[in-house]
């Protein structure tokens, strides 16, 4: 981890990250931890937290949540626990693979039904259809085997109870990939594009859904990361100085 921590949220959060080569936490993480609005007894659960910065964000800025951070690296795991230490936040560390089978998953303490809200950042690439970095724990975070997503989205929603809310981000071009992954399992999608430049395609999808709702989706406004000067817009900068909301 680096010798000091990053701020997130305009310092509200502090957050021990690996070296600059491997995954590190940014935009991504703000953006996901803005998508949902939590209530501080809220059941919230991280699933592939890396270093946990979505779940220690959305406890920095909901008081009195307690988040559940699921990682299968325990290098990561560790320092998801040292970050939530140094932010004085109550979370459950749990050391995981979401792909692992059934039985595993529930002896690990992720049961059915026992969450009210999921947060994930899912590997974004299947392996062989991109350069996979050199670097291991890059690589793991980036990358898993065909078809996984929706295995994936299967183990999210085993532990998500009747109507909780699940919420990811991913890149656009995988929306596809993604609605095939909630369809039957969850409803009520509202989708927001993000762009890098009004002028440019989205990057990204954000998507928060119901679980078990029949909901009909929604396209919400997309959001525009940078101006023509390169600068964040006002939005997205005030979320990632913990002021207004994502979607």
């Amino acid at each position: 981890m680096t010798a000091a921590p990053d701020a997130f949220l305009g310092g509200l959060l502090r957050l021990h990250q690996p070296l600059r080569g491997a995954h590190r936490a940014g935009t991504d993480a703000v953006l996901l931890a803005r998508l949902l609005t939590p209530t501080p007894d809220c059941r919230l659960c991280d699933v592939g937290a890396g270093t946990g910065a979505v779940g220690l964000a959305c406890a920095a800025l909901v008081p009195g949540l307690r988040p559940t951070l699921v990682e299968r690296d325990p290098g990561l795991a560790e320092t998801a626990r040292a970050n939530a230490a140094l932010n004085g936040i109550a979370a459950a560390i749990v050391q995981a693979d979401v792909l692992a089978p059934a039985a595993e998953r529930r002896a690990a303490g992720l049961l059915p039904d026992s969450f009210d809200m999921v947060l994930t950042n899912p590997p974004f690439f299947e392996a062989g259809t991109h350069r996979a970095s050199p670097h291991p724990n890059r690589s793991a975070a980036h990358t898993f085997a065909a078809g996984s997503l929706d295995a994936w989205i299967r183990a999210c929603t085993a532990i998500l109870r009747p109507g909780g809310r699940i919420g990811m981000i991913h890149r656009a071009d995988a929306l596809p990939t993604c609605l095939d992954a909630l369809r039957g399992r969850f409803g009520g999608l509202a989708i927001r594009p993000v762009h890098a430049r009004a002028e440019a395609p989205a990057i990204r999808v954000l998507i928060a859904a119901t679980k078990g709702s029949r909901a009909a989706p929604s396209l919400l406004p997309s959001l525009v990361l940078h101006g023509p000067d390169g600068a964040f817009t006002p939005e997205a900068e005030a979320l990632h100085r913990a002021a207004g909301e994502a979607s």
